[in-house]
């Protein structure tokens, strides 16, 4: 999985970031991005995208990251942002914001999807890229349970939605709740199950 990340670092690029979100297709909270540095390869057994692991595997290889990796960021984009700008633009945003965290500069970001983001660097969309780059498929990794822990979080304030367990997508529970409660602050108003 570090075919993209071995030609960039012989094109002599130090700092390749693997960037990708979570939440795109949630009914509630924020869409949640991450950015990944690595400077040379690292073994870190199991890494996958993380819509194929297990939230026990998922929790492990985000300690895991967190040591090898040279750098994290995370951007976020709540609601409001999703129901003003639309999702994609809300999910550009996030993953910019991501890379605005880090604690250096990239030298080239490789993005997960079809989408390149408002950044003056060079940068690469990698259609499945969470299947087909380490880095990419870390920050699955990271915006994922970076996500699931927002979720968790607000179930205690909304617990009649049940977000610890769906974490805001459209399950039958949580549509059930919806139709039971109606919409709480943390649902996206312009998606049609939550307006």
């Amino acid at each position: 999985m570090y075919v993209f990340e071995q030609i960039l670092w012989g094109e002599g690029c130090r700092y390749v970031t693997g960037i990708d979100e979570a939440g795109r297709g949630a009914l509630a909270g924020p869409v949640v991005a991450a950015a990944v540095v690595f400077s040379h390869p690292v073994m870190i057994r199991g890494l996958n995208d993380s819509k194929q692991l297990r939230p026990a595997e998922r929790n492990r290889l985000y300690s895991v990251i967190s040591v090898a990796a040279n750098g994290i960021g995370i951007g976020k984009s709540g609601p409001d942002v999703i129901d003003r700008d639309n999702i994609r633009q809300a999910t550009l945003q996030a993953m910019a914001a991501a890379v605005a965290q880090l604690p250096q500069t990239p030298d080239h970001l490789l993005i997960d999807g079809l989408d390149r983001i408002d950044w003056p660097g060079p940068q690469t969309a990698v259609v499945d890229g969470d299947a087909k780059s380490l880095s990419i498929a870390a920050a699955s990794v990271i915006a994922k349970v970076t996500r699931d822990r927002i979720m968790e979080a607000s179930d205690t304030l909304y617990p009649e939605y049940g977000f610890a367990r769906h974490k805001g997508y459209g399950t039958p529970e949580h549509l059930n709740a919806l139709n039971r409660y109606g919409p709480c602050p943390l649902h996206r108003r312009s998606f049609r199950p939550a307006s």
